[in-house]
């Protein structure tokens, strides 16, 4: 028999916004883990929102009975396909319910068919929810786990990225904080393969950039609307580069099982962890263009390191 799971204790406020996660075992347990704090919202008169799988959501639907009505769905693999996409759908949401005492989410980011680079950004992703909202209005979101299909790692990951969480047997994970998020931002993406092309460029060189980029991944399998899409993304980065980034910078190309990425690198620094995740925030020109690029593309990793910006754009093949 499997040992049940400890639950969540909500009892002790951690801040305006408070940030959940909560373990659960398959999809049944997830209704047991989640319908009394979506029940406790809709008694309160509080606006829900629930962003999970379409199987999960007919699950939920299935156990909320005619209170479904009541909860306001969305589909995660749409709306959360790049992780980078899903601050600005909370922001939304608050934003929308503001004069409300509070609101409150679900929201599951990970499971077990993502990439383990999707994985990678969806930890990210958790960490700077903490920093986007914290000085923010009161509202919760809680972010459930499945304990049997993800790894270890993962689980435990989760404790570091939410400030209220139920604790897991024999694990010593423990919350990050802001410095969690602050350290995810600077961390180095997994080295190139050998395989790796690169092409410098400067002012004057992006209409070259753009042929090169179109070439490429066309021939890497990508297709045709997909290529314009990654071209563009590209005009993006690197016209930030010879903004920001000193003038210049180096773009390097490569395939993977199922992906094909370009990564844009100059020596410039980013200071925000969160930009390019909300247009209305992101009054700069960088700020922007990387907004852009994250409406584009699968997934973007965006990283400031000791030795200057990188962004790495995967398109899935």
């Amino acid at each position: 028999m499997k040992r049940p799971l400890p639950r969540l204790s909500r009892e002790s406020g951690h801040g305006r916004f408070q940030h959940e996660a909560v373990f659960y075992r398959g999809p049944d347990d997830l209704a047991t883990a989640t319908v009394p704090f979506i029940l406790e919202g809709l008694e309160r008169a509080e606006p829900v929102l629930v962003a999970v799988l379409p199987d999960r959501i007919r699950s939920l639907r299935s156990s909320l009975g005619s209170d479904a009505d009541r909860v306001n769905f969305l589909d995660m693999a749409e709306v959360g396909r790049n992780p980078a996409r899903i601050i600005p759908v909370w922001r939304h949401f608050v934003h929308e319910s503001a004069g409300r005492s509070s609101v409150r989410g679900i929201g599951e980011p990970v499971w077990s068919s993502r990439k383990d680079v999707e994985i990678e950004e969806c930890r990210l992703h958790e960490s700077l929810l903490n920093v986007a909202f914290d000085d923010g209005p009161a509202w919760r979101l809680m972010c459930p786990y499945d304990v049997d299909s993800l790894p270890t790692e993962v689980i435990e990951d989760a404790s570091r990225t939410h400030p209220i969480t139920s604790p897991l047997p024999g694990s010593e994970a423990g919350y990050g904080g802001h410095d969690h998020a602050k350290a995810g931002f600077a961390s180095p993406l997994s080295p190139r393969p050998d395989s790796t092309r690169q092409v410098a460029f400067a002012e004057g060189d992006l209409s070259v950039l753009r042929r090169i980029v179109r070439t490429w991944s066309l021939g890497a399998g990508i297709p045709e609307d997909k290529a314009g899409h990654l071209v563009l993304a590209v005009n993006e980065l690197a016209t930030n580069s010879i903004t920001h980034g000193g003038g210049r910078g180096v773009l390097y190309a490569w395939t993977e099982p199922g992906s094909f990425v370009v990564e844009v690198c100059d020596s410039g620094r980013i200071s925000d962890p969160l930009v390019g995740r909300d247009l209305a925030l992101d009054i700069t020109e960088s700020g922007r263009g990387v907004w852009i690029v994250n409406q584009l593309c699968d997934l973007v990793q965006v990283r400031s390191l000791a030795t200057g910006a990188v962004v790495r754009v995967h398109s899935w093949l």
